[in-house]
């Protein structure tokens, strides 16, 4: 038997999946515990953690408390928030890798056409009791062409959802290769490529080192000057400053955002450093393109099943570089 300890506060009808899904290891719940010694020795007993953020959950207590972990799955299925130094470089992390693709996929697809169909700029003139049927154009979606930076699980997911609009795919990863029915695979190499020619770009990528500041002025100058960009990634993909005045001196060009720069998961605070939302194309959302009913227990089932392929020595998905 294994130990096995949640970190983050899990509902009660989250505490009894895990219970019932783990009932043959030892399942413990940090909350549960309210003295501080109680904690401190359930976290050194601890082997397996299952975690929102164990960066902020675990930073209380001493790194030498962690000496026994060898894998922290995460219920996220990002991983810049956490400090790794925290933990021992035996210890496997493991992002929560595809458990809400299909809700963000959705939420994506949303607002490429609620930006493509306009559809906040013709509710608010309505609102002013401005009827103006022949003038307030919109666009077609069937034959544009769709660019995904980061082709992994949601990117895959989208591409399943528009193809309904005969949508042509240009597709990045990390290979340049998919098994996948797109017109087009390429690298981050391919990136002007396919900002060029694409005419809604979705960024669904992880934030790196490499990707950070990924789409500045530059790139944001390649695109159409009617694209839309849809970010459900990181906010810090994209530069701030760039993607503000590009908006505010391209009004025909449009973003739909869920992920910001700085966010409270994260800085325990929301704040943009500049006006977006005095822009007439600009569509926000508080990243919560992943936030429908029942999905703490379709992700923590997800995070379950990661755990128990390392409980039988198979291989894991998402494990991330604790090196980084």
């Amino acid at each position: 038997m294994r130990n096995i300890l949640v970190t983050y506060q899990a509902s009660e009808k989250e505490k009894e999946f895990y219970r019932n899904f783990f009932k043959d290891q030892v399942i413990s719940f940090l909350d549960d515990y309210a003295e501080t010694d109680k904690k401190e020795k359930i976290l050194l007993e601890s082997e397996i953690i299952i975690a929102w953020n164990p960066t902020k959950e675990l930073e209380q207590f001493n790194k030498s408390l962690f000496s026994n972990f060898h894998l922290i799955q995460l219920l996220s299925a990002g991983y810049d928030h956490l400090k790794f130094e925290m933990f021992p470089n035996k210890c496997l992390i493991a992002a929560n890798q595809g458990a809400y693709a299909t809700p963000m996929a959705e939420h994506t697809v949303a607002m490429i056409l609620a930006l493509a169909k306009k559809l906040r700029l013709y509710h608010n003139r309505l609102a002013e009791g401005k009827f103006e049927q022949m003038n307030s154009i919109t666009r077609q979606i069937k034959g544009a062409t769709l660019g995904i930076i980061g082709f992994g699980s949601i990117g895959k997911e989208v591409t399943r959802l528009m193809r309904s609009f005969d949508v042509k795919v240009m597709a990045l990863n990390t290979s340049g290769k998919t098994n996948e029915d797109v017109d087009f695979t390429g690298t981050l190499n391919d990136l002007d490529h396919l900002l060029i020619h694409s005419d809604f770009v979705v960024i669904s990528i992880p934030l790196t080192d490499e990707t950070e500041g990924l789409i500045g002025k530059r790139e944001l100058e390649l695109m159409k000057n009617d694209a839309i960009l849809i970010n459900v990634a990181r906010g810090p993909i994209v530069k701030e400053k760039d993607l503000y005045d590009h908006l505010k001196n391209h009004p025909d060009f449009s973003t739909g955002i869920d992920a910001w720069w700085i966010e409270p998961f994260k800085f325990g605070q929301f704040k943009i450093n500049y006006p977006f939302f005095e822009l007439p194309n600009l569509l926000g959302s508080p990243h919560n393109s992943a936030i429908v009913e029942n999905i703490m227990i379709e992700g923590a089932g997800k995070a379950a099943e990661n755990v128990k392929r390392f409980l039988n020595n198979e291989e894991i998905k998402g494990v991330v570089d604790i090196t980084v």
